[in-house]
């Protein structure tokens, strides 16, 4: 009897695809540094990267997702766009600083951001990129970030339309920035995140974007053992400098008048 041959796929072997997705992991770092430039401070060099188990407040996930209609991208070439041109599409006054080897496994951006609405003086810190492939990457927060979160940016097909997608798992770091969500900071970032969604959606060529938005608070629980999370806290130097601002307008004026 002859043999029968098996039939030739094109699936690769198990070994090639586990390569592959180690390849899309950042390695174990115990410190952290930056090839990001432009930012006026650096305030994750140095530090360590915390996720939601190392958080203190509250636990949330929240989905942010805008469907593409009538754009025939697919979710490779919109992951690979919204990779280049990542911080083209956050709301105007808060700036993303991206790494010389751009959004790729190991690399850490700094940024910017409004810490208040309006508010003259910016919250700085930066990311981690701890997973980047073809339809997706994953940031992961440094100490002293106002959150201890993953962020995962996607985007997958429904039906003929291709969805984008932004997924976050996030506690607070401290006790104060707890307080702040409690009291309207929670909904400020919410709707950074849906901003971010329709200014990539139009970009893409999208009229009208409509961004959906699911929110759970997944763990009412606060972890006490982490209240020390404040010495580091970005957060608090910010609202400190927004504070002291006026007393340091005032004495480089005065300062100014009597040099006359």
């Amino acid at each position: 009897m002859t043999a029968i041959e098996p039939i030739p796929t094109e699936t690769p072997p198990a070994d090639a695809a586990r390569r592959s997705d180690a390849d899309a992991w950042a390695r174990p770092v115990d410190r952290l540094s930056t090839t990001a430039t432009g930012a006026s401070v650096d305030t994750v060099t140095g530090r360590r990267v915390v996720g939601p188990i190392q958080g203190f407040g509250q636990m949330w996930q929240k989905t942010f997702t805008v469907r593409l209609e009538g754009t025939a991208m697919t979710p490779q070439e919109l992951i690979a766009r919204w990779k280049d041109e990542f911080p083209t599409f956050w709301p105007k006054g808060n700036t993303f600083y991206a790494p010389l080897a751009g959004i790729a496994p190991g690399e850490v951006a700094l940024f910017a951001v409004q810490a208040v609405p309006g508010a003259p003086v910016r919250m700085s810190s930066g990311v981690m990129v701890i997973y980047a492939d073809d339809e997706s990457f994953t940031f992961m927060t440094p100490e002293g970030h106002a959150l201890s979160a993953w962020l995962t940016f996607s985007a997958f097909r429904d039906g003929d339309v291709t969805v984008a997608q932004v997924q976050a798992l996030e506690r607070t770091a401290d006790p104060f920035v707890e307080l702040t969500y409690m009291l309207g900071a929670n909904r400020f970032n919410d709707r950074f995140w849906e901003g971010t969604m329709a200014n990539l959606a139009r970009a893409m060529g999208v009229v009208e974007p409509v961004v959906g938005t699911v929110k759970i608070c997944v763990d009412r629980r606060r972890q006490w053992r982490y209240v020390r999370n404040i010495r580091y806290s970005t957060f608090i130097s910010t609202a400190i400098g927004t504070m002291t601002a006026p007393v340091r307008w005032l004495r480089s004026r005065s300062a100014g008048t009597r040099e006359e």
